[in-house]
Formats: structure tokens, C-alpha cells, sequence
């Protein structure tokens, strides 16, 4: 078993630097307009040549409601009726993408994100699925991994009912904080009973895994009233858990400000709330995966990660990074082989293009062989806080300590700072840098020193 991570207070006032989080590397700030849709036929080809198994995301943008904190692509409105020509336009662009795969091509992920996907009405979710399984070979043994995100304010027992006959086993639950004078701030009043009743449903359902969100650097949250939050959601006993950090970005992100930064936490009790929450989710058994995420041992993820076959990709970490990954709808990030692109994140031009019969990719990237090495690279930190240098060279053919010679020195100086421990042989990210694990990543990161680091946020 990986030991636990230690907390230590000066490393991380030293490496908390503003970077990636490596869904992808390269990120997607490094997309551009290159790339269209002869790039992504061609790498469709390529994937149906190679029959490799396909994992789909589809991005439903609506919310009822805003939460002032999100980052996310999304359509604010109350008219249901919204959805309708956006679930045509979407129906065309799998259409559009099935034709170029082959049948036999099976869909070991699903995952619908969002926005709110069950805004959709129940006619529609049942619409939807029902093109996609037509299009695309959705296993119907239950032994793939299809999960939704949740609003417990947006679903009940029947919309639970509805979704695991139409096959989710997973459910993703959006918490962010249970405390009302935090949800006031932040226009998202949920209460405990809604949450408890959707997990209660799930379990009742036999939902195989259930996963629950919340967000610490919230407006009106200190160290007190967040540890309320944490133990009742470890009463409520999820497989998962993910606790991001709130970065506040009111320059790119509009809703963000309608939050009075007077009331966000400082730097220090943000980071006095972090050490509290990992020690109250680690006394209660859940494992560090990495980068914000918890796992019970027995989950999944956990269990990738001590045999050293977790993976990450755009959906974070995964079991299923060998699959080629297809995202459908607004904004959606597709990575088929080498080939990241992305669909138009506006609403009016994704859904205009497909109306004209042609595909939404608006940008992307083609990998080539440097960035193909650095993501393994960058892969197996993020994933299993160790690397074998002759694992990569034998990939790749390389000398690792000749090809990285350049950045030797910065990765002597966190050895030296009890980060990782650096030999001829491998990286080993020590306990006192795993919740660092994104800043030795950016050692790695060729790209990074052309950006403002303001567009990302910072590693805690």
C-alpha cells in the first residue's frame, strides 16, 4: 500500500504555484485552430482500423440555476424547451462521428456531464440514449463504467429509477459545501436530505459506485464550519471523493463575480482547511488517488493505483485510459490516438454548424513525438507518484538522464527538499510531495513558461 501523504506547511508555501492539472498533456491551452475536422476524420480511421475500445462524453450546458463559483461551459435558463434543438443538433454530431467508427467498437466509459444533465426531461434522456445506442456499441451487461453528474435539487427517485434502467451505474454528486451561509454566497441552497435521498436511491438501485463533489476556498467557509461538512459527507459513506480547491477567477469567469472576494478565506485557513479535510477523510479510511481525489481502498481507482495501471485523461483519473475518448456536444475535448480537438464552446456556433451537416471542431492539437514522451512522462507522476526511467526509454528510446539534462537541477533542488527521492534509476514522489505531485509535473511541462500562469489555478 502507497504510504499516506504528510503535510508539510513550508513545502507547500514553496511549490504552491499556479500550473495544469494535467488532464491532458499537452494541456488544452495549447490548442489552436490547426486543427478541424479532416484531423479528427482521419484519427476516427485510424481508431477503427485499430478497433480500440472507446470511452464517450456528451456535455449537456443547461443549469435552472447559477452557482456563482462555476467555471464550467453552461447555459443559464429556466425554459426547458432549450434542449430540444440542442438534443438535435447533438443527435447529428453522433451520427455524424458513428459513421466513421466500426460497430465492433465497444464503449467501455460513458459519462454525461455538464451543466446539469438532468435538466433534460426524462423523454429526453430516454431519446438520447436510445441514438446512442444505435450508434455506438454500448455494452448492455452493466460491466462498463457509465456514470452522470448530479444536482440532488434537479433528480429523485424516478429520475434515479430512469437512469440506472438506462443503463448508469455511476453518479457523480455535485455537494461543494452543506453549510447555508456558504450556499447563500454562492447561490446554491442544497440541503443534506436532498443529497441523502439521491445517494439513498443510488444504493437502493444498486448504482456500482458513488461520487461526491465539494469545494474548499468557498466565500464564508472557515476551518469549523467546512469540518461540519466533511463529516456528515463521510456519514453518508461515497466511494469517491473529489475536494477542489475554488480558484477565483473573476476576470475569465463572469458569475464569478457576484462573490464578495472579502468573504473568501485566506491563503492560510484555506490551506488550515486542506490539512483538516485530508485528515478527517484519511482517519476515516478513504486513500489519496491525487490531485484532489479520494478513494475508499477498495474502489477502483485505489486499486489501479497499486498495480500501477491508474490513468488520467480529460474525465480525470480513469481505469479506461486506453480507450479512445469521443466528446460530443458544446465544448466538448475528444483525444483519439495523438489528436486532441475540441467542439465550438459556443452554443449558437456549435449547434448553426451541425445544423449545415458538418462537425463543431473548433481547435485542437496533433501530439508530436516530445509531447508524446513528456505525457508519459507526466502520466505516470500524476498517476503513481513514481517513474522508471527505463520504462520510458525502452518506450521511447531514449536516454531519460541525456534527454532531460536541462532540468536535472530543478529536480536535484526537490530532492533536496524532500519533494521526491531522484536516483539513476527512477522519481519517486515522497509523502511530503504528493498533494505537490502538479508542480513536479511542471518540470516537465515544455509549454508552460509561454503562458500566464494566471489561466491556471494554484496546486492547493
Amino acid at each position: 500500500m502507497l504510504d499516506a501523504i504528510r503535510w508539510d506547511t513550508d513545502l507547500i508555501r514553496r511549490y504552491d504555484l499556479a500550473g495544469p492539472r494535467y488532464t491532458s498533456y499537452p494541456t488544452a491551452a495549447q490548442f489552436d485552430g490547426q486543427v478541424g475536422t479532416f484531423d479528427l476524420f482521419h484519427a476516427l480511421r485510424d481508431s477503427r482500423k485499430a478497433l480500440r475500445p472507446l470511452s464517450l462524453y456528451v456535455h449537456v450546458p443547461f443549469c435552472a440555476n447559477i452557482c456563482y463559483y462555476c467555471a464550467c461551459n453552461k447555459v443559464i435558463t429556466k425554459d426547458r424547451g432549450r434542449a430540444q434543438p440542442y438534443l438535435q443538433r447533438l443527435e447529428q454530431e453522433i451520427q455524424l462521428i458513428a459513421c466513421h467508427l466500426d460497430p465492433a467498437q465497444k464503449v467501455e466509459q460513458l459519462h454525461f456531464g455538464g451543466g446539469t444533465p438532468t435538466f433534460l426531461s426524462h423523454d429526453e434522456l430516454r431519446q438520447l440514449m436510445a441514438q446512442l445506442r444505435k450508434n455506438f456499441n454500448l455494452l448492455d451487461d452493466d460491466s462498463g463504467d457509465y456514470g452522470i453528474e448530479i444536482d440532488p435539487r434537479e433528480a429523485d427517485w424516478s429520475t434515479m429509477g430512469l437512469l440506472r434502467e438506462l443503463g448508469f451505474n455511476r453518479v457523480s454528486i455535485g455537494l461543494q459545501d452543506l453549510d447555508p451561509a456558504v450556499q447563500r454566497a454562492v447561490n446554491r441552497l442544497q440541503s443534506l436530505e436532498e443529497t441523502r435521498a439521491v445517494i439513498d436511491a443510488a444504493r437502493t438501485l444498486q448504482f456500482r459506485s458513488i461520487n461526491i463533489d465539494l469545494i474548499y476556498g468557498l466565500p464564508r467557509q472557515t476551518p469549523e464550519n467546512f469540518a461540519r461538512t466533511v463529516d456528515e459527507v463521510i456519514n453518508l459513506q461515497p466511494d469517491r471523493l473529489s475536494v477542489f480547491n475554488y480558484a477565483h477567477l473573476p476576470e475569465r469567469f463572469m458569475p464569478q463575480r457576484r462573490i464578495n472576494s472579502d468573504e473568501l478565506p485566506t491563503p492560510a485557513q484555506k490551506l488550515e482547511i486542506l490539512q483538516g479535510t485530508i485528515e478527517q477523510l484519511t482517519q476515516a479510511g478513504y486513500r489519496y488517488i491525487g490531485m484532489d481525489h479520494f478513494a475508499l481502498p477498495d474502489d477502483e481507482l485505489a486499486i489501479a493505483q497499486e498495480e500501477s495501471t491508474l490513468q488520467r485523461n480529460f474525465q480525470g483519473y480513469t481505469t479506461h485510459g486506453h480507450c479512445d475518448l469521443i466528446g460530443l456536444g458544446v465544448s466538448a475535448i475528444s483525444q483519439i490516438g495523438d489528436l486532441y480537438c475540441q467542439n465550438s464552446s459556443d452554443l449558437n456556433q456549435y449547434q448553426n454548424t451541425l445544423a449545415s451537416a458538418q462537425l463543431a471542431t473548433s481547435r485542437g492539437l496533433l501530439c508530436n513525438a516530445d509531447d508524446r514522451l513528456r505525457r508519459a512522462v507526466i502520466q505516470q507522476l500524476i498517476c503513481n507518484f513514481s517513474l522508471e526511467f527505463a520504462e520510458i526509454e525502452h518506450a521511447f528510446n531514449i536516454d531519460f538522464q541525456g534527454y532531460f539534462g536541462e532540468l536535472w537541477p530543478q529536480l536535484q533542488g526537490m530532492a533536496e527538499d524532500g519533494l521526491i527521492e531522484l536516483d539513476n534509476e527512477r522519481i519517486t514522489v515522497l509523502p511530503a510531495g504528493r498533494l505537490l505531485v502538479r508542480s513536479v509535473c511542471m518540470v516537465f511541462d515544455a509549454y508552460l513558461e509561454q503562458h500566464n500562469r494566471q489561466r491556471f489555478s494554484r496546486v492547493i
